[in-house]
């Protein structure tokens, strides 16, 4: 471990991370840049984070030797559980040793810092410790501003935000806007104060649900403020989330009838062809529409199952008794499973023939592959390769799906894991189910999966299980 810090390098970056924030970069990009300050002030072989969600974290920024730990799941989210994922997934094995830092908004912990450094490190110094508390704050200040996190909509930084709350005279002028309320409506107490409230009151026992031009919705509720007579409290929460799941329920109605629709018309059309015309079809038609309704039902089979397991809260629900299985013999019987256009595309060739066993789930390399090289496919020129390659270190197995198309931006590499997020392809054909359902199917057995964007252009997905 080095004897310091490098505080010349932490004052260049803060300035560098000062410039990107004042040129209104957010999110994901400015968290990456900070996991990357702290890995290079502290001399560390590698840093992460970790965004915590009730009940567990995720690590949604790696660098250097934890690099290999991005997208991973944390089952419990505290500094301690996070520092020893880390340990346990640090590329080149061995021992190590990993500090962390919890980061703070709103007096809740949104997340942890770490940095890793090799088993001869010494002790970290009391000026190591500050500094990687000192970024850990800047990260907590950013979920604090709501500066594009967090990454994901159920973490305690949402908790964090109280209800907004303002008070009104008899004549619906505002004597107080807190702080909540700013960031609820995005106005402030300065643009607020002494003019009418900016939305309906409901009546004393009633709930009104306004709707701001962001499209956020408030849930609005109110009440007499004694002893001021004619004086009132209005509170007020986002109910967006809600709302949106009501939405999701119809979408899925939607969804499910526009997928389903176009196999069953295909089975249906071929089986009327095949009763009502039988005989003038001849053996070389009869064979050809057994062969269409056999692939359409296949897919139709697949569909339904992409579908229920999609919606399904179920983590478990599904897939074969885990085990040892040769990844790269079920990464080449999936891809013969694969429409023959998408099959093409596909470049195997770069896959080792001595790759140590996988554990897990074989029957869901299917599943896993199809959708990763669809979204390949749907993403990237039809003239460039989706290329699979392989490769094991001592605790993982590990294959990635390579495209040259228009890549994924940062900010954007946890959200396409939403369920129905399509980000600015919603134009593009699918539901948005294909990323959150690997995710679901590979985290079932123990492994993780990520997004980068692909040095060059393109998008690379990274899927890791444990080693048999």
């Amino acid at each position: 471990m080095p004897d310091g810090p490098d505080y010349a390098a932490l004052t260049r970056g803060q300035l560098a991370l000062l410039d990107r924030v004042n040129a209104g970069e957010t999110g994901l990009a400015v968290l990456d840049a900070i996991v990357r300050l702290a890995r290079d002030v502290l001399g560390a072989l590698g840093a992460g984070f970790a965004e915590y969600s009730p009940g567990h974290g995720r690590i949604i920024a790696a660098t250097g030797s934890c690099a290999r730990a991005l997208g991973r799941r944390v089952p419990e989210g505290t500094v301690d559980s996070c520092n020893g994922v880390f340990s346990g997934h640090i590329e080149g094995g061995g021992g190590h040793r990993v500090l962390g830092a919890p980061c703070e908004a709103g007096g809740l912990t949104v997340g942890s810092l770490h940095v890793s450094y090799g088993d001869d490190a010494g002790e970290p110094t009391p000026e190591h410790r500050a500094v990687l508390e000192l970024l850990a704050a800047s990260v907590g200040h950013m979920y604090g501003n709501q500066a594009g996190l967090p990454v994901h909509g159920d973490g305690p930084v949402v908790a964090a935000l109280a209800d907004g709350l303002a008070v009104i005279d008899r004549d619906g002028v505002v004597q107080l806007w807190n702080p909540a309320a700013e960031r609820l409506t995005g106005r402030t107490a300065a643009e607020t104060l002494h003019r009418q409230l900016p939305f309906p009151v409901p009546p004393p026992g009633q709930v009104l649900v306004h709707r701001l031009p962001s499209g956020r919705r408030l849930k609005v509720t109110a009440g007499d403020l004694p002893p001021t007579p004619g004086t009132r409290v209005v509170t007020f929460r986002d109910s967006t989330d809600q709302d949106r799941r009501n939405e999701d329920r119809d979408l899925f109605v939607a969804v499910t009838s526009h997928e389903l629709r176009t196999p069953v018309t295909v089975i249906k059309g071929y089986a009327d062809t095949l009763t009502n015309h039988w005989d003038s079809l001849g053996e070389d038609g009869r064979q050809e529409a057994v062969r269409v309704i056999g692939a359409r039902a296949g897919e139709l089979a697949r569909l339904v199952d992409r579908l229920l397991s999609a919606t399904s809260d179920d983590s478990g629900v599904g897939g074969s008794p885990p085990g040892p299985f040769d990844l790269v013999d079920a990464l080449r019987a999936a891809a013969g499973e694969l429409p023959a256009d998408l099959r093409r595309r596909l470049d195997l060739a770069e896959l080792p023939g001595d790759l140590p066993k996988a554990y897990g789930d074989r029957d869901s390399l299917a599943t896993i592959l199809t959708e990763l090289a669809t979204n390949a496919d749907k993403y990237s020129p039809g003239e460039t390769e989706v290329t699979v390659t392989a490769a094991a270190d001592e605790a993982t197995v590990t294959f990635r799906v390579a495209d040259r198309g228009i890549g994924v931006k940062p900010e954007h590499v946890e959200r396409a894991f939403e369920r129905y997020w399509q980000g600015d392809n919603a134009h593009l054909p699918g539901a948005g189910l294909g990323l959150y359902l690997v995710r679901r199917i590979v985290e079932r057995q123990q492994g993780w999966v990520s997004l980068r964007p692909r040095d060059g252009g393109g998008t690379v997905a990274e899927v890791r299980l444990p080693r048999a």
